[in-house]
């Protein structure tokens, strides 16, 4: 056994010199959160855990970034690093994916599922967290110290919760993780989307002519566990298993006190309640991962009948936002794990890459063995047709001949120089992430594939690449498009000399003018210019050379098919007009969207803190000395 509970991974931390003890009194509204939000984006000697020993109005410490980088994500599975964490569980994946047809194939598994039958859950009839018990009137949710993470929160939330629910018609159990946002002593939010399968339980349970579905959830447990509930499963893979095979021990279960339903034994607090099928009410906003604020909708309710604790309980608790924080090492993780997986169904698959800006389903960077026409292509749909990933904004699909995939700039300058648009893209309408606020349409809008392979016999050729060089400047290309559009704030070319094939603009929409009037007007004025073919514009707030918040904000902000823009000319075939685009020539509107836009939806906040907050939080990590 690695860890048989959250406090063992605690101590295992701090003898790792991975753990800061902050022993001043914190204010779990706000600034808990903004401290962890500081010290999640320092370089990783700095990237410390938490603990916030002394929180205001509570008798219990916090623990914040325990998964928040590399080490310690490796640190809770035991092993040196990604690699050898995949080979851990991969082969567990993988036989709990792939039906065995042959006798040998069997047999040859037999050594793994001895080890996965050590692993099963086990069941106790005590256990550490029923050291207290409240039941009745007893249930207080206010003896719990629940963060309030960014100033527009509609309230506090649980943030880092292991949701067991059970299927009405198998009863077969599953753990989610869904945020929990503290309405009152005794009810929170439920706050399940429609792809989750917390949310098809209930409408099995309501199919059925059920009143409700009965809820646990668990905080604070062996630290497997918790990564185990983030973790995307092949559909029937009970939570536990897979954290009894990481922790190569079983998960002790024990059974609530109210419901009917079972939660890790080691638990430092467990809720236990009820969901009625036909309550709603208000939750949100909430500042997301994604590091927009997701707006206040209407979900069902959670009814906590029982608060169980272990002796002087720890809470433990997250904080998400805009990139990097302690989730997006938990997405590094898990992408590591499913590459061995992408390659049952695409064996051409080499590598795989989800980068921070792309809050884990912007951006997509794929490296294949091309051996057909078109195999570029068929990768990207083919990902559009797995799982969570069909939620995939942009999937960048190349082959050996490309850079080196973790290479990001050297990558984006590769497109930026080669990308023929008239060839290279594909787009696609379908089912998108709850959270992307740029689509069309709740749950509905577009992706973009960019096929950067190598052509072969049958694929169009990509277009020549003209000569690029640094002239003109970037003022003097500013100062002839401010004398077209006077609305332009700023222009930079990230690229130069002979990568100069790209211009960020900066643009205030706020008088009057928009993103295709300076597209077009980049075409109009500079017919010639390699980098005024590809354009990218910005609201004019941005900083253009901060490439990585440039790339986030731009993959969060655009619809691609109606984001991305092409100068298309009209050929004549025997008196049919067909569309051409010219092959060059890509604007692209990643500025926020207005009414003014044709957009209808309500467009999020992006999460801040306020000055003061951030003077308290930066005093005190000088005083740990972390800054």
């Amino acid at each position: 056994m690695l860890y048989a509970d959250l406090r063992q991974f605690i101590a295992d931390l701090e003898r790792a010199g991975e753990l800061i003890r902050v022993k001043d009194e914190v204010d779990p509204y706000l600034e808990i959160a903004c401290i962890t939000d500081r010290v999640c984006r320092l370089p990783p000697a700095s990237n410390k855990a938490l603990l916030f020993e002394r929180v205001k109005d509570s008798t219990m410490p916090v623990l914040m970034n325990a998964f928040g980088s590399a080490k310690r994500m490796n640190m809770m599975a035991g092993t040196a690093d990604y690699a050898a964490m995949t080979a851990k569980l991969s082969d567990l994946l993988e036989l709990l994916q792939q039906p065995r047809k042959t006798l040998v194939d069997k047999l040859g598994v037999l050594p793994l599922l001895r080890d996965v039958n050590r692993c099963f859950p086990k069941y106790v009839k005590r256990a550490p967290c029923h050291d207290q018990v409240m039941l009745g009137e007893a249930v207080n949710l206010d003896h719990i110290p629940i963060l309030t993470t960014w100033p527009e929160d509609g309230g506090p939330f649980i943030t880092l919760p292991l949701v067991f629910t059970k299927d009405p018609e198998d009863g077969k159990r599953n753990c989610g993780m869904y945020r929990l946002q503290k309405y009152d002593q005794r009810t929170t939010g439920f706050h399940v989307h429609t792809h989750h399968t917390g949310a098809a339980h209930m409408r099995k349970a309501k199919a059925l002519g059920k009143d409700r579905l009965e809820v646990a959830v668990a905080i604070g447990a062996e630290p497997a566990a918790t990564f185990s509930a983030v973790v995307p499963l092949p559909p029937g893979l009970d939570e536990m298993l897979f954290a009894g095979f990481i922790n190569e021990a079983p998960v002790k279960m024990v059974k609530c006190k109210t419901v009917d339903l079972e939660v890790p034994a080691s638990s430092e607090i467990v809720l236990e309640g009820y969901v009625p099928v036909d309550e709603k009410r208000r939750e949100g906003p909430f500042g997301d991962h994604t590091g927009f604020y997701s707006l206040a909708d209407d979900y069902w309710v959670f009814h906590v009948t029982a608060i169980t604790m272990r002796a002087n309980p720890i809470y433990q608790s997250t904080m998400v936002g805009p990139p990097p924080q302690e989730d997006h090492h938990i997405t590094d993780a898990i992408e590591r794990l499913f590459l061995p997986l992408m390659k049952q169904p695409l064996p051409e698959v080499i590598d795989y890459r989800l980068p921070h800006e792309g809050v884990a389903h912007n951006l997509m960077l794929t490296k294949i063995k091309k051996e057909y026409p078109g195999q570029g292509r068929k990768v990207a749909h083919a990902v559009w047709g797995l799982g969570q990933a069909m939620f995939t904004k942009l999937i960048c699909v190349s082959d050996t001949s490309a850079p080196d995939i973790n290479s990001y700039q050297t990558y984006a300058r590769h497109i930026a120089r080669n990308l023929d648009v008239s060839r290279d893209l594909e787009f696609v309408i379908g089912p998108t992430e709850t959270l992307d606020h740029a689509t069309r349409a709740l749950h509905f809008g577009s992706k973009v594939a960019i096929d950067m392979t190598r052509h072969f016999p049958g694929e169009p050729q990509r277009a020549s690449v003209p000569f690029a060089s640094d002239t003109p400047g970037d003022d003097e290309l500013l100062a002839a498009l401010k004398r077209e559009l006077p609305s332009v704030t700023a222009l930079n070319t990230p690229f130069k000399g002979e990568d100069r094939h790209l211009t960020f603009i900066a643009l205030d929409k706020s008088r009057g003018q928009n993103a295709r009037q300076v597209i077009a007007a980049m075409w109009r004025c500079f017919p010639d210019l390699p980098c005024a073919q590809r354009v990218i514009v910005y609201d004019a707030a941005e900083n253009l050379r901060d490439l990585s918040r440039l790339t986030w904000i731009g993959l969060s902000h655009i619809d691609p098919e109606r984001d991305v823009h092409f100068d298309i000319t009209l050929d004549d075939h025997d008196g049919m007009k067909r569309p051409r685009r010219h092959p060059r020539r890509i604007g692209v509107d990643c500025t926020t969207k207005t009414a003014a836009d044709g957009f209808t939806r309500e467009w999020p906040t992006e999460q801040t803190y306020p000055a003061a907050v951030v003077q308290r939080a930066n005093a005190l990590l000088k005083k740990v000395g972390l800054l």
